[in-house]
């Protein structure tokens, strides 16, 4: 029993070791990046450009995109960069692309623990795979497509437990088209909110960014126009102020995440209460970094 258990100790060692020596080998082989200009300073939110690749790519398509990001020149200092691939495409990103960009993953289940959940993929494994960001509650997800779709009491377990397994989270709200014109945007976007803030502690929102996505925007091509959008972010964070606390609403950053691409990204990035975007389409195109260089 003694020469069983010894084995499986220098087995146990050995597995150890060569998981430490991939992790190695995948993170030494990203290319540095680099900056341009001041960072944010001290009190002020530093924008959040997100690239969500949706259900796209291949193999060979992201690497010529991730070669076209890795060569795109300096990302602006006071911006931070994430890119979220299918998860089958995740381990490209981590082994390839520039290392001033994080990588996120799209969604994460409502485990905290690995287990017996079919198909589904555990915070925690996502971070043992060097991943730093997961966006939960995007409107395609809500709303479902041809299953059901998540309700805002699941989605808000699934930001509890990513947050504490150690992701940050890109949580997305918005309204519906009928929503907008029925003049009842925020209080859906209220409805969405709230049982996040009632699971969530103070100190959850350092690693929380609110991404607002008005629904009928989202890869119609239609965008709310920087006043619009600027309204709604100004009512976002003044219900954080009320319901979470006026720290955190003077903390949080609030992305905007309808349509937005090279051509607009300036007009909406300059709105005082809007910082940074949640990119869909544009994330896989070179204009994405026409985004990212929005908020010089």
């Amino acid at each position: 029993m003694d020469f069983v258990k010894n084995q499986a100790q220098k087995v146990k060692a050995a597995v150890g070791e060569k998981v430490e020596d991939v992790k190695k080998i995948v993170h030494k082989g990203r290319p540095k990046g680099s900056s341009t200009g001041e960072p944010a300073a001290a009190g002020e939110r530093a924008y959040l450009i997100g690239g969500n690749w949706k259900c796209n790519g291949t193999q060979e398509s992201l690497t010529t995109l991730i070669q076209t990001f890795n060569a795109a020149g300096p990302i602006p200092a006071n911006v931070e960069v994430a890119i979220c691939p299918t998860d089958i495409h995740i381990g490209l990103a981590l082994a390839t692309l520039r290392d001033d960009i994080s990588v996120g993953a799209q969604n994460c289940g409502a485990n905290d623990k690995p287990g017996a959940f079919t198909g589904e993929i555990c915070a925690s494994q996502l971070v043992d795979a060097g991943v730093q960001w997961v966006i939960i509650g995007h409107s395609e997800r809500r709303e479902g497509f041809g299953m059901a779709g998540e309700d805002s009491e699941l989605c808000a377990k699934k930001l509890k437990v990513a947050l504490d397994a150690g992701l940050k989270v890109m949580f997305a709200i918005g309204e519906k088209k009928e929503e907008r014109e029925s003049g009842v945007t925020m209080e859906v976007c209220a409805s969405q909110l709230q049982p996040a803030a009632k699971l969530l502690e103070e100190k959850d929102w350092a690693n929380v960014a609110i991404a607002y996505e008005p629904v009928w925007a989202i890869g119609t091509g239609l965008t709310a126009t920087p006043e619009m959008a600027q309204e709604t972010h100004k009512s976002i964070r003044e219900w954080v102020a009320e319901h979470v606390s006026a720290d955190v609403a003077s903390a949080v950053r609030i992305q905007y995440g309808g349509s937005m691409k090279g051509a607009n990204a300036k007009e909406l990035l300059a709105q005082p209460d809007i910082d940074g975007g949640l990119i869909g389409g544009a994330s896989l195109k070179a204009d994405f970094f026409n985004v990212v260089n929005g908020a010089l």
